[in-house]
């Protein structure tokens, strides 16, 4: 099988070299990947790209995923202005589902790993209810503070012998592509960082409507529902993301891969 980075199309955007793909094309990809038995795919976003600037080990984090997936519009406008005209957004939800569709037909064994227990327990019902046939392998809400080492070892132990090809995560930026990272050698699975989709999927949290993602409002609709957890992201990452992403369109300043 040809490596997967030799198929990638990438394009740079302030800190991270995103991936041009499409929900069909990821997919694929992420097939290809867990053929291999190891990986991880991030989903950028621009809180992500402003972590990763002012991150940069982070950004190396990032940049080294199989996968970066442009999962914010203002990802996929820098695509198309740099000379992308088919960039698509790929919501890390609609992948979710699509790649759990997938792993139902071909019988590939899926797990969950993150959220509140209650959110996990909800996602595995509708899990069940959606893709009667899919192979949940393994679920697991970790507790919400750093892991001891035997702690670690023993979740890494357990989906390893559960035998998990994908393991969508849900930590929350940056500390699920910092457990990736760490895992990648460690598990047998790819890995996806998926965020909120486990709160989106269990129906903890509304998601904006689609012409809002269109428009790429989306922030602002997350906003009006978490303010307090979400205003530094959005009143102050965003502004500074369009400055940067002005001064790499003109010409003015250079970001290197």
């Amino acid at each position: 099988m040809k490596n997967i980075s030799d198929q990638r199309k990438r394009v740079r955007i302030v800190s991270l070299s995103v991936d041009v793909c499409d929900l069909n094309s990821a997919v694929g990809k992420i097939a290809a990947i867990a053929g291999k038995g190891l990986g991880y795919v991030c989903f950028a976003t621009v809180h992500m790209v402003m972590e990763s600037y002012d991150h940069p080990d982070f950004g190396i984090k990032v940049n080294d995923a199989d996968l970066v997936i442009p999962d914010g519009m203002p990802l996929v406008w820098m695509q198309k202005m740099q000379g992308e005209k088919h960039a698509a957004r790929v919501r890390a939800n609609d992948l979710m589902i699509a790649l759990c569709d997938y792993a139902e037909k071909k019988g590939i064994k899926v797990g969950f790993y993150g959220g509140k227990p209650e959110v996990i327990e909800a996602v595995i019902d509708r899990v069940g209810k959606d893709f009667p046939c899919l192979e949940i392998s393994y679920a697991y809400s970790p507790p919400f503070r750093p892991l001891t080492f035997e702690e670690d070892a023993e979740i890494t132990e357990r989906i390893n012998e559960s035998g998990t090809q994908i393991l969508f995560m849900s930590l929350g930026c940056p500390k699920q592509e910092n457990w990736m990272a760490q895992h990648k050698s460690k598990l047998n699975c790819v890995m996806l960082g998926v965020g909120a989709s486990f709160d989106f999927y269990a129906g903890n949290v509304k998601e904006s409507p689609e012409w809002m993602g269109k428009l790429g409002l989306e922030w602002f609709f997350r906003l009006t529902q978490e303010p307090k957890r979400l205003w530094r992201r959005y009143l102050i990452l965003n502004p500074r993301f369009l400055w940067l992403a002005a001064l790499q369109l003109a010409g003015l300043k250079r970001f290197e891969a």
